[in-house]
């Protein structure tokens, strides 16, 4: 049913396609961005992954979702038949918006029968690639994606680098290409947390904390952070919050460098606001990045950042913490970039200012939800969000 004839004031219908709903920061903007517009929309969430529903928690309470499990997978061979049956399933919407390559088929299947079934526009997402792209975009992806592209209404990238591959690697015309840099509550960051505020970890009094926000997975690279934070004072502690498969990974490296009761692991916690402000450091040491949210959490907080120089991370920092973003995979430059900011608290506040007017000036949710209505208001025919 096209959106010409849905039931007269009734809001708009959107249909969410992800390649998972778990809480990560794809599906939390999206979250963000469901509790913001309130009212105005009505949204049906499908996940790729059937069991990752997570990020739903987080859906404000009186807004219009719904989980259609009787949704055609996300999941499966690229066939004719199949790709018009997930094209067929999206008539029933107004708005289609898909996120990452777990959603691609949907997009190609669009673009395919976008005339013949009148389907409703589509807005793609794109924040990052997989383990298996860390290095090297695949080929045949980058083929699969300029063609199942053809008729989207916009590709949004939250980074720059991702940016430069739109245009030149996917061939994309320079109209579709929408870069909204994620954004935050750059304000709630402000307040000091207690000592008690991270689950099962309390900051003592002399301890200094070098912190990361970062899911336990190889392309983190955590046991360099490890090797890393070796080199520092005994008074600094490493605390990692999130989750994954890398745990034993890390802990065998902090008992390599002998200083496994200075590493601390206490799962995935919500609400970074609460204590991302415990941290004297804020460290990453990935391989691969696009945009990090946890960096801009970091800034606004009022923290100096020691990362490698992946994704948009050089340009996301105050010029005045630039120095402290190395070369990747340069484990020494990461832990000399340590060694100075844990040697200066005068240079960590100095840092930590400038960051943090950096993250209000760039980086504010109110900022990037502006940039979101546009874009949403448009495609639905304007007057809807505005």
């Amino acid at each position: 049913m096209p959106a010409d004839v849905r039931d007269e004031g009734s809001p708009p219908r959107v249909l969410h396609l992800h390649s998972t709903f778990a809480a990560g920061g794809k599906e939390l903007r999206s979250v963000q961005l469901i509790n913001a517009f309130g009212s105005k929309l009505s949204h049906a969430i499908v996940s790729a992954d059937p069991n990752a529903y997570g990020a739903a928690e987080h859906i404000a309470k009186g807004r219009d979702v719904r989980y259609p499990r009787d949704f055609p997978s996300l999941r499966g061979k690229p066939w004719p038949g199949r790709l018009h049956t997930l094209a067929r399933a999206m008539q029933p919407y107004d708005l289609v918006l898909t996120y990452n390559w777990g959603a691609m088929d949907a997009v190609m299947a669009h673009t395919l029968f976008k005339d013949s079934l009148d389907l409703p526009p589509l807005i793609h997402h794109e924040d990052g690639f997989n383990e298996d792209e860390q290095d090297r975009l695949k080929a045949s992806r980058n083929w699969y994606r300029r063609i199942a592209l053809g008729k989207a209404n916009g590709l949004v990238v939250p980074s720059e680098v991702l940016e430069g591959i739109a245009l030149e690697t996917w061939q994309q015309p320079i109209g579709r290409v929408k870069h909204v840099p994620n954004g935050i509550d750059t304000k709630g960051f402000a307040a000091r947390p207690r000592a008690d505020a991270l689950r099962g970890v309390i900051k003592h009094k002399g301890e200094k904390w070098v912190g990361s926000l970062a899911g336990l997975r190889a392309v983190k690279n955590l046991p360099a952070l490890v090797r890393a934070v070796a080199r520092l004072p005994e008074e600094w502690q490493l605390v990692i919050v999130g989750e994954g498969p890398e745990r034993e990974a890390i802990r065998d490296a902090a008992e390599a460098a002998e200083i496994s009761h200075r590493v601390h692991m206490p799962g995935f916690v919500a609400n970074p606001k609460s204590y991302i402000g415990l941290f004297d450091i804020f460290a990453l040491s990935s391989r691969s990045e696009q945009f990090p949210l946890s960096v801009v959490e970091a800034m606004a907080a009022g923290l100096p950042v020691a990362a490698p120089a992946v994704g948009d991370i050089a340009d996301m920092v105050a010029k005045e913490n630039a120095p402290f973003i190395v070369a990747p995979k340069d484990e020494t430059a990461l832990a000399e970039a340590l060694l100075a900011l844990a040697g200066d608290e005068g240079l960590r506040k100095t840092l930590g200012d400038a960051n943090k007017a950096r993250a209000r000036a760039k980086f504010d949710e109110a900022t990037m939800i502006a940039s979101y209505r546009r874009l949403y208001d448009s495609a639905l025919g304007g007057g809807v969000l505005t």
